[in-house]
């Protein structure tokens, strides 16, 4: 199924905290931009001349909000981030891939469930998706927040959360984690970590550990703390969802792996009815070799998590620098992600719908 593009029209600015902000969207004319809570949207700007192309999660709900939303905060230095803060104004009209991504949630008003949210920083955009989603379908689950920021005025949502916690008292919770609070802060000054998080659970939330369903997103090292605790209670895997936020992409291959298995190979990649063929140079993904040759392959996140850039190996081995983004079944079907992937034979072919 090919990718969709859409260019969406920005109806409102909003100023989150001193370096972030939520982007409103019109829908386009005639048709509406479907998604569900969690995923993400790629935006496409042009910027000195060149489209580039970012994914931000939406902190809209499909379910409560009549527009798409998406809350950007500002990287040092960063390219994208700045220029959208800096620089889009209301009218303004963005090219958008369509919404993708594998953290998500379906509310189902049959359910009554405990759901556990960790979030961190601008972490916080897909899990507002999910609980907004969650709280007014889902009349009979409970919804619990951890939510890591510097200090108070670096709150994203402040404001937002502290209304749906009293909207939906008795079902919605919040904990605040500060690391760099001001002095009249009276909530938890530390961070989220493993010992933190359960006295958190056991403690704050008093909740059954193990049956609940927990939503993690934030700093790699804040995920790996929250899923240590979370074993400690043998949660099951599959109760556990965590979203790779921020992440570059970026992966050194070493000298050995190089030598063993990573070399200049020749890679056919059929795409729009055309069969391509490239040189992969060994320090190079796939992907980056085909946009080197000027074929427009689809792709976003290339960090190996949202699939965008999903192709089938039908011919030859390749390796991946991560596999997170795709289900054990999509492995064995020979499915891969030309954002990390490397040829590791001659005669590589690589399906892209």
């Amino acid at each position: 199924m090919s990718v969709k593009y859409f260019h969406l029209t920005v109806k409102e600015i909003i100023e989150e905290t001193p370096d972030t902000k939520t982007f409103t969207f019109w829908h386009p004319v005639h048709q509406s931009v479907s998604y569900k809570a969690g995923q993400f949207l790629t935006l496409i700007p042009v910027i000195n001349g060149q489209k580039v192309r970012r994914s931000y999660s939406m902190s809209s709900s499909p379910n409560k909000d009549a527009s798409i939303a998406v809350t950007v905060k500002r990287v040092p230095n960063g390219l994208v981030s700045n220029y959208l803060c800096d620089n889009v104004k209301v009218g303004d009209a963005i090219e958008v891939m369509e919404p993708m991504g594998h953290f998500v949630i379906e509310p189902n008003p049959m359910k009554e469930r405990t759901i556990v949210l960790f979030g961190g920083g601008s972490g916080i955009t897909p899990l507002m998706s999910i609980l907004k989603s969650v709280l007014p379908v889902e009349q009979g689950s409970k919804v619990f927040l951890v939510y890591g920021s510097r200090d108070e005025e670096n709150i994203i949502f402040k404001k937002q959360l502290a209304e749906l916690e009293l909207k939906y008292e008795g079902r919605f919770k919040v904990l605040h984690v500060l690391t760099k609070p001001s002095y009249t802060w009276t909530g938890y000054k530390t961070r989220i970590n493993q010992a933190s998080t359960v006295i958190f659970l056991k403690q704050d939330f008093a909740i059954d550990i193990a049956k609940a369903e927990y939503y993690l997103c934030g700093p790699e090292g804040m995920m790996e703390q929250v899923e240590n605790a979370l074993n400690l209670f043998d949660v099951p895997k599959e109760n556990i969802h965590k979203e790779h936020f921020g992440s570059t992409g970026t992966h050194e291959i070493t000298q050995e792996e190089e030598d063993e298995s990573i070399k200049d190979q020749t890679v056919t990649i059929q795409y729009e009815g055309n069969d391509y063929q490239i040189l992969v140079k060994a320090h190079e993904t796939i992907l980056e070799a085909a946009l080197r040759e000027d074929i427009d392959l689809p792709y976003s996140c290339q960090a190996g998590m949202c699939t965008a850039c999903l192709g089938k190996c039908v011919s030859g081995k390749v390796h991946m620098d991560e596999e997170d983004g795709l289900t054990d079944k999509e492995l064995q079907q020979g499915y891969i992600l030309t954002c990390v992937a490397h040829p590791k034979t001659a005669g590589v072919v690589i399906e892209v719908e």
